[in-house]
């Protein structure tokens, strides 16, 4: 009489190491939490019995796990896991217990700074450090029909145009498309920027405005109009439209009428930017940047370069440290007080026009410049030194990352823009000092805009590809 085989019976009532090690696998990811403990003995499974996974483990056990954590990152990272974990880690104070951790003396103080505070000075510093120390690399698309000249980042999100009468909105962490927003009556945009809830664009005559969601309105001014605006900033309710004949038209977008007019400059206003405290900052082509009261008109000071004649091609206002940065024609940047009208520093970082000058709302550390060279710039804030300087490398092969635009999120194949490729460039770092006659031109084309985010800076250069540039530590 033949004997059954024992090894066909084994097979049959338990499964193999490799299938326990796949199902447990599969398990893990269908959950998406902490890694599977397999139960023994018991039941009717043998031992291939599913493991625990964090929906599994109550309150207390996940309190316990996160107060273990001992890296705010690191707890900020759970804490986006999902909506539990981020009740459990706010109701637990988890983050303010590991706050009073680190700062001990901080405990039944008064006088030292709030845990937000606190939690906002380790990300700034995580930013500027990045910045300073870490690796680069750069995502490049094709993101206009002709070409797009302005950026502006915010909240994780891009905002391009200016070449073909189109703004395109990005997600800048995946460089993927968003939404569009054509420019009425075939005009041409002059300057733009936006927010969580609308975008505001100038044209030489007009002001319009898109809602980012709902059913799309532009509204145009009506009232008082002015003649060859060139430049903008705005801050709910107003926006302050910087002219050619040197005066500063102050829009309510509610009422949609001009609200005042003041004079700045004899010359053209060339930028614009505008403080918490209602001051109008307008950059000159005479080389002066004047500081003006939004609220009475009057010019309160004239901040004057020691090297004119130059244009004031750009500002960017630091309301944490009241600095006001410049970037001239002359390769200048400059650096003024706010508080005392008088200059702290001014730096020949370029021997060409600077277009673009930028930094994280809330950094005191780091300012990136780009101009007609092509370099990518990192100042310091407090003394301009550069303390890094980029540009594309042309030793590496560009990676391809890209998928169908149809497999985004909330976005219609009909509606989902141009079709994309994002590729995957090298960095390569240059010193301060290098001759940039010796570094082809295709590896540093002219950086028309910039605009920084959380370790990353977006960028445009006068043609229809954007590039966004990633910090890593």
């Amino acid at each position: 009489m033949d004997r059954p085989t024992t090894g066909g019976r084994r097979q049959e009532a338990r499964p193999s190491e490799r299938e326990r090690e796949m199902e447990a696998s599969s398990s893990r990811s269908r959950s998406g939490s902490l890694p599977s403990k397999r139960r023994s003995g018991g039941g009717g499974g043998g031992g291939s019995g599913y493991g625990l996974t964090g929906q599994s483990l109550n309150d207390d056990t996940l309190r316990s796990i996160f107060s273990r954590v001992d890296d705010h990152f690191d707890l900020a990272h759970c804490s986006a896991v999902c909506k539990s974990w981020h009740t459990i880690i706010s109701t637990a104070h988890v983050m303010r217990d590991l706050y009073y951790k680190r700062n001990p003396q901080a405990r039944g103080s008064s006088s030292t700074i709030s845990v937000k505070s606190y939690f906002e000075a380790l990300a700034m510093n995580e930013h500027a450090s990045t910045l300073a120390r870490g690796s680069a690399e750069v995502h490049q698309w094709i993101g206009h029909d002709m070409r797009a000249t302005l950026c502006r980042m915010k909240s994780g999100s891009v905002l391009t145009g200016m070449g073909d009468k189109v703004l395109r909105l990005w997600s800048a962490e995946s460089c993927k498309y968003m939404n569009e927003y054509n420019v009425p009556n075939s005009k041409m945009l002059v300057d733009f920027d936006f927010d969580e809830n609308k975008i505001v664009g100038l044209t030489s005559s007009q002001v319009c405005i898109w809602k980012r969601s709902g059913p799309r309105s532009i509204f145009q001014s009506r009232g008082d109009t002015f003649n060859h605006g060139l430049c903008m900033s705005y801050a709910d309710p107003e926006v302050v439209i910087g002219c050619e004949d040197g005066r500063a038209f102050v829009y309510d977008m509610y009422s949609r009428s001009c609200s005042s007019i003041h004079r700045l400059h004899p010359s053209p206003v060339t930028c614009l930017a505008v403080t918490d405290d209602q001051l109008i900052v307008g950059g000159s082509t005479f080389g002066n940047v004047a500081i003006a009261d939004q609220t009475s008109g009057e010019r309160l000071g004239l901040l004057k370069s020691a090297f004119a004649p130059t244009v004031i091609r750009c500002l960017s206002f630091s309301a944490n440290s009241h600095l006001i940065f410049a970037g001239s024609s002359s390769g200048y940047a400059h650096c003024w007080d706010l508080r005392t009208l008088r200059p702290l520093w001014e730096t020949r970082v370029s021997p060409n026009v600077i277009y673009s000058a930028h930094h994280l709302p809330g950094d005191t550390s780091t300012l990136v410049l780009g101009g007609i060279d092509g370099v990518l710039r990192l100042v310091c804030q407090r003394t301009g030194e550069t303390i890094r300087s980029f540009i594309m490398d042309a030793g590496y092969p560009a990676q391809s990352s890209s998928r169908p635009q149809a497999e985004q999120k909330n976005v219609r194949p009909a509606e989902s823009g141009p079709r994309q490729q994002v590729e995957k460039k090298r960095v390569r770092e240059i010193a301060p000092d290098a001759r940039l006659d010796n570094i082809p031109m295709h590896l540093r084309p002219p950086i028309t805009g910039l605009s920084v985010g959380m370790k990353k800076i977006v960028t445009t250069h006068g043609e229809n590809y954007i590039r966004v540039w990633k910090f890593r530590s």
